[in-house]
């Protein structure tokens, strides 16, 4: 059991997405930890805090690290971050090795950047999805975009429209969030690295050595200026996700009122049925469409609030974005692969 609908044993089936998820689990960002962490090693070898052989070895050692995870997790609940702990451990590893770990770098260091790791494969997989979704409505276009259907303005019939006219409203905001997306990676995808409280003063002028070798390793750009508490960029793409599950949430509700019985306006195949009545067919998959827009709209509020990071670090605010902006990413995923399993479910548009 769960108290996550989003990797519960059975709601996941419904509301969850297993390949966003795999991104959000400790396995993942551990890993992504490792990778700064020894990324970090290199830079320090580079910029002559560490000989080679100490920093090559430390490398390695960390290669092979397996963590305790449960000392991990008794240790978060005293420091309220996984770090102290893992670097902790990660020393007694290296043994001799140990001045090649974590130096003149911060828990949020590492955190912030095992995150954007993370996040950009996850963006990666919501850019392919929403990409993949212009091709569904090209098919759906030209199988019915000829037909005509009646328009209707605040629920109520106005005056007839094509299909194609109904499909292009779906189509482009979807089309103009690609854009935005585009717009917003160079803010989002930016490693963190300022140590304590943002100077890096430890690194003696070598800041920009260490910062090349991070870019190198991780594949991220490390701006001039750490954003410890500068949260907006994540702010924006959390707008950025509720945007493209609420654009999707409109086709779903648009879906579920064509399909009443009543109006008859669209047939689907692979409807839901009911334990009571088997005459039904529910539509299931746009009604989850609707239910993931307003569980996404919800969450924007909070990751607002965790704009306010007091002075140079917050606990509570940098806590309160773990809770939200997982379930986010992962509610946006699944309402990407539920509009396709619903928009190649459509077996006539049109009376």
């Amino acid at each position: 059991m769960s108290s996550s609908v989003f990797n519960h044993p059975f709601l996941s089936g419904l509301l969850g997405d297993e390949e966003l998820e795999t991104y959000f689990s400790a396995e993942s960002d551990i890993e992504a930890m490792l990778r700064f962490e020894s990324a970090l090693a290199l830079g320090l070898m580079d910029s002559g805090f560490v000989g080679e052989d100490s920093a090559k070895s430390a490398v390695e050692k960390i290669r092979k690290f397996k963590p305790d995870i449960e000392a991990l997790k008794k240790a978060t609940a005293r420091d309220g971050v996984v770090v102290p702990e893992l670097v902790r451990q990660l020393k007694a590893a290296c043994g001799d090795d140990a001045a090649a770990i974590h130096f003149g770098a911060t828990s949020q260091d590492v955190i912030d950047t095992s995150l954007i790791i993370r996040l950009r494969s996850c963006v990666e997989i919501l850019e392919t999805r929403l990409n993949s979704i212009n091709g569904v409505f090209q098919n759906l276009m030209e199988a019915h975009g000829d037909k005509t259907l009646m328009g209707r303005t605040r629920m109520q019939a106005a005056l007839p429209v094509t299909i194609a006219d109904r499909l292009s409203n779906w189509r482009m905001p979807l089309q103009t969030h690609l854009i935005r997306l585009d717009e917003i990676k160079p803010r989002l995808l930016l490693g963190q690295f300022g140590g304590a409280v943002g100077t890096l003063d430890k690194l003696d002028g070598n800041v920009a050595i260490i910062k090349e070798h991070l870019t190198c390793e991780l594949g991220l750009e490390f701006g001039d200026a750490n954003w410890h508490t500068r949260r907006d960029a994540l702010a924006e793409f959390a707008n950025w996700l509720s945007m493209v599950s609420g654009s999707i949430g409109k086709i779903g509700k648009d879906i579920v009122l064509m399909n009443q019985n009543e109006i008859a306006e669209i047939e689907l195949a692979g409807t839901g049925g009911s334990s009571a009545m088997p005459h039904k067919q529910n539509p299931v998959k746009a009604e989850t469409l609707v239910s993931l827009a307003t569980f996404n709209a919800t969450q924007i509020s909070a990751m607002h609030h965790a704009l306010v990071h007091e002075q140079e670090r917050s606990g509570a605010a940098w806590t309160l974005e773990w809770m939200i902006l997982p379930q986010m990413v992962i509610v946006t995923g699944n309402s990407l692969s539920t509009l396709t399993k619903l928009l190649t479910s459509i077996e006539r548009l049109g009376k």
